[in-house]
């Protein structure tokens, strides 16, 4: 039976990057997750572009924050 635990695994799934994204606003990423989301948005378009979004989103709120 495969081992599915994320650390086991070569290179990360879509639900794992989109983990590391959401927690990447929060926080820096260790040096292994961000080895972890380069190798994937490499090769990955959607979830290049789902990061993308979620740092302009991000941009956008601080933005909002700042003009009240």
């Amino acid at each position: 039976m495969p081992d599915s635990r994320p650390s086991r695994r070569l290179l990360p799934n879509c639900e794992e990057i989109h983990h590391l994204t959401m927690k990447g606003l929060d926080r820096p990423l260790s040096w292994g997750e961000r080895l972890r989301m380069r190798s994937h948005l490499a090769i990955c378009d959607a979830c290049t572009s789902f990061s993308a979004q979620m740092r302009t989103l991000r941009e956008a709120m601080h933005r909002l924050g700042r003009d009240e």
